[in-house]
């Protein structure tokens, strides 16, 4: 299937590894052209690089919770890229405990980046005929888990924010969505330190997996950008949940 998305141009943030590297890497096979980030510049470097036969893939070191930062990167990838198709919201602080700086951290880092992101974006948006914004979520922020308090919270308030946005800009035909994963494992991610550190949690958290396993990367960022596509022109304001089943709770 052709998603149209050849010679696009894409923003990600958070795209050295995991969600965010195989959201890059899924842009590119798909012949478009990005530009992502991430805090640390040895990262980036070599992504970058590994990047490179694949397509168009240009990195920047950045801390999104850097809101000048961050909206210096915008503006000169968009100068760079020629302009702006599509924006992926992806980076999170994974700030769980409940503490007075994880809910600063997840409030700055999971929430306002998002807000910051589409922001600094929104007039290249408003000049693609194909704009879509498209915010990483998570099953925490739809139901109550281990993960509720700073996480969850954020991830909650993404979905609401990214539904609103999709009213507010319905009439520019600029489309915005969330993708919320379950748990996903990946080598440095943070279930293969929770499988070292906390062995019991992490069996729970597997056993509570219908299909017996926890999601991948690549299983994660294939609907993103679908939903970053042509193809998915009358989809918007969704929450789309790529979690295997494994959230109980009916999505009305």
């Amino acid at each position: 299937m052709d998603l149209q998305l050849n010679g696009k141009r894409v923003l990600v943030t958070g795209g050295t590894r995991g969600i965010g590297r195989a959201i890059v890497e899924g842009f590119l096979d798909e012949g478009a052209k990005v530009a992502f980030c991430a805090r640390n510049a040895d990262e980036v470097k070599a992504a970058e690089e590994a990047l490179a036969a694949r397509g168009t893939a240009t990195g920047t070191a950045l801390d999104v919770g850097d809101a000048d930062a961050l909206a210096a990167w915008v503006d000169s990838s968009a100068t760079a890229l020629g302009g702006i198709d599509a924006v992926v919201a992806n980076v999170s602080a994974l700030a769980i405990p409940d503490t007075e700086e994880n809910w600063q951290l997840s409030l700055n880092v999971d929430v306002m980046h998002t807000v910051r992101l589409v922001r600094a974006a929104m007039p290249h948006l408003e000049a693609s005929d194909s704009a879509s914004i498209i915010a990483v979520s998570s099953v925490s922020g739809r139901e109550s888990d281990f993960a509720s308090g700073p996480y969850g919270t954020a991830k909650t308030a993404i979905v609401g924010y990214v539904h609103g946005l999709a009213l507010q800009l319905a009439d520019k035909g600029i489309r915005a969505n969330v993708v919320s994963p379950g748990n996903t494992y990946f080598e440095g991610g943070v279930w293969a330190s929770i499988e070292g550190g906390n062995p019991e949690l992490f069996e729970m958290a597997v056993g509570l997996n219908p299909t017996g396993h926890m999601g991948t990367p690549a299983e994660v960022a294939a609907p993103v950008v679908f939903l970053a596509s042509p193809l998915a022109g009358r989809v918007s304001g969704t929450n789309l949940v790529v979690d295997g089943a494994l959230t109980r709770g009916v999505q009305l």
